[in-house]
């Protein structure tokens, strides 16, 4: 019997998959298709998203250097204990139960994200409690950060995004993300428990409303960048919490955001250059007070019949012109005096402090080369010269009183 000869077979390599179904198995890798499945994701990123103890120890430590920070006025030490802080995950759980609806986990996270906020808030305190002993200094910093600036939104905004994202697509730790948000989050609140503790102006009830302004901003962007990603709730219930969730943090950031308050919550209230130049530019006003003529008469002439001193009659009378004084209107030039400006000149520090009285409570912070108007004489207060003085910072105008040796006139005054 004869064999038929047999043909090799040609080895078949593996064949590349395409980007179609490249893309398919990244998305099922992401968020499975089946119930089983999205449950044991979320297990997973349960896990990951709670925080251990390195969490607590970084944010102390990023609290005490953001507090040594505002102390020292120095944005140096502030981008430092940024540098310091730890990774947010405490966050991205809370964002992630959010959208999956599970309360407990919800809960766990946020009480995590609490401990952490308070040690940030604790050790700024110390901070403000410290700078009590070197008052007045100059806190540029912490009126910085205790406002709502368009540009700090738009930069939470990309991180929070990038965080979520992040976290979910891949095992490796977000950790650029994380330290936008830690920026937008923990300088506030570190710069309010430094107001609270130092008493300076209204810096703790400006820098809450901007950590909580901040905070729903962040889990808002969060929520929505999951939700896209296929990030559902697995039950009625969870759907329920998520939605309340949802409503409760654009409630807080309408409140907040388009209502606004009358002085503690602006967005970029920060002194102009325009109105600074008007005030530069201003002349000495004066007043001219003009006399306006009364309704007297005017210069009459009056005919009197006089008999004349000779026998002869006149048989017309002679007249005789008589002039009646008459007050003239008069204009009088009233000058008032020349208003006196200075400009901020600190040699201990960046600025000075403007007190609603003298050793009163701070009111505002002025920088060096900052234009004030002088309205008072020096007055000595506890061994030092106070001066009043009114600042124009955008469309408002504050008064107070202020360190007389901080000043620096262009022209000497003789009371000076």
């Amino acid at each position: 019997m004869q064999e038929s000869p047999q043909t090799p077979h040609s080895p078949i390599g593996p064949t590349r998959p395409s980007r179609a179904q490249r893309r398919r198995a990244q998305r099922e890798r992401t968020m499975p298709t089946s119930v089983e499945g999205r449950s044991k994701l979320l297990k997973q990123l349960i896990q990951r998203a709670y925080p251990s103890y390195e969490f607590f120890l970084f944010a102390a430590f990023c609290g005490a250097i953001l507090g040594l920070g505002y102390l020292l006025d120095s944005q140096a030490f502030l981008v430092f204990g940024i540098l310091m802080a730890p990774l947010m995950s405490p966050l991205v759980g809370m964002i992630l139960a959010t959208v999956s609806g599970s309360v407990n986990f919800f809960l766990r996270t946020l009480g995590a994200f609490l401990i952490g906020s308070v040690l940030v808030f604790i050790t700024g305190a110390l901070a403000g409690f410290a700078a009590r002993v070197w008052l007045p200094l100059t806190l540029t910093q912490a009126f910085v950060h205790t406002r709502l600036w368009w540009p700090d939104l738009v930069v939470l905004a990309l991180g929070a995004i990038l965080l979520a994202a992040s976290f979910v697509r891949s095992e490796k730790k977000p950790f650029l993300p994380s330290v936008v948000v830690a920026y937008e989050l923990f300088l506030p609140l570190n710069a309010a428990a430094f107001g609270l503790a130092s008493n300076v102006g209204n810096v703790f009830v400006e820098g809450m409303l901007v950590f909580f302004v901040h905070l729903a901003w962040a889990m808002l962007f969060g929520a929505l960048t999951l939700f896209f990603l296929g990030f559902r709730p697995l039950s009625l219930s969870g759907w329920v919490f998520s939605l309340f969730t949802a409503v409760l943090l654009i409630v807080v950031l309408g409140s907040f955001m388009l209502t606004g308050t009358e002085e503690t919550l602006t967005i970029g209230s920060q002194p102009t250059s325009t109105l600074v130049a008007e005030v530069v530019d201003a002349r000495p006003e004066v007043s001219v007070t003009e006399t306006l003529p009364t309704q007297t008469p005017a210069p009459v002439t009056a005919s009197t019949a006089t008999p004349a001193p000779s026998a002869t009659l006149s048989l017309f009378p002679s007249p005789d012109i008589t002039l009646v004084p008459v007050s003239t209107a008069t204009i009088t030039i009233t000058p008032e005096p020349t208003p006196l400006y200075a400009r901020i000149a600190s040699s201990s520090g960046g600025g000075a402090y403007m007190r609603r009285e003298p050793d009163g409570p701070v009111i505002l912070t002025l920088s060096n080369d900052e234009l004030v108007q002088a309205l008072s004489e020096p007055l000595a207060h506890g061994g030092r010269n106070w001066v009043q003085v009114k600042v124009i910072r955008g469309n408002q105008s504050y008064e107070g009183w202020i360190i007389q040796t901080v000043l620096k006139t262009a022209t000497p005054s003789p009371e000076w």
